[in-house]
């Protein structure tokens, strides 16, 4: 498979939260189906840096180091013996329209532009996105090196996917390959997630405004490919 895109995802904060599967039904992808950790269906709100990006190996000027923030669940999909662990999107924000537009428009993928910040120090991260006068915030200081994640954990399942599948109409899912090595998490200290999920991801997923997340992982982050997607069909 041919790289199509390479970059690093760093200091990635992830808030994670239970839910009903029944809530993510309608956004599941035709072909695979819900994965789910000790029988828990989570969506992870996600915020990290994007650095050092390439498409098919160039530098786009202005569009190479920028801020992420999205909501995600998990899927996975059986194919020949071979299961493939992966992450649907419901939106992801950035703060670059030219990012926005290409992604929506070429590879059906739900991002929105906004305005982003990233207040930081040596160890605290704190990510938000502003759009009509309403503020978002997630973050977290960093605290003890955990290491790589134990095999069958809470921390393995939420980072250990390394598919993603994007709905395309109800008869096509796009299914590509993002390849990167195992990360460090760190405790996560203080963290601080004041997100209107309402007003962000819709009307169904503001209950998790006042929702306290299950878990709150600070991951290290590395370099990441991601692979030329490919388009599934025949189910």
């Amino acid at each position: 498979m041919r790289k199509f895109l390479t970059a690093k995802w760093l200091d990635l904060v992830m808030a994670n939260y239970a839910v009903e599967p029944a809530l993510l039904r309608e956004f599941v992808p035709r072909g695979t189906e819900l994965d789910l950790f000790e029988g828990v269906c989570y969506v992870s709100l996600v915020a990290f840096k994007f650095f050092d990006t390439r498409v098919l190996n160039f530098k786009i000027p202005f569009h190479i180091d920028f801020l992420e923030a999205n909501l995600r669940f998990y899927v996975r999909r059986e194919i020949g013996g071979e299961t493939r662990r992966g992450v649907v999107f419901i939106k992801e924000i950035v703060p670059r329209f030219a990012i926005s537009l290409v992604a929506r428009t070429f590879y059906g993928e739900p991002y929105e532009t906004w305005k982003m910040r990233l207040d930081e120090s040596e160890n605290s991260f704190y990510y938000s996105w502003t759009k009509a006068g309403q503020t978002n915030l997630a973050g977290a200081e960093k605290g003890e090196n955990t290491g790589v994640p134990a095999a069958n954990s809470h921390g393995e399942f939420i980072i250990e996917h390394y598919w993603g599948y994007t709905r395309r109409g109800h008869s096509r899912t796009d299914e590509y390959k993002v390849e990167h090595p195992k990360w460090n998490l760190f405790e996560a200290k203080n963290a601080r997630i004041e997100v209107d999920f309402g007003f962000v991801y819709g009307e169904k997923f503001a209950f998790l405004t006042k929702e306290k997340p299950q878990s709150v992982l600070l991951a290290e982050g590395s370099e990441i490919a991601v692979y030329k997607g490919a388009k599934l069909i025949d189910f």
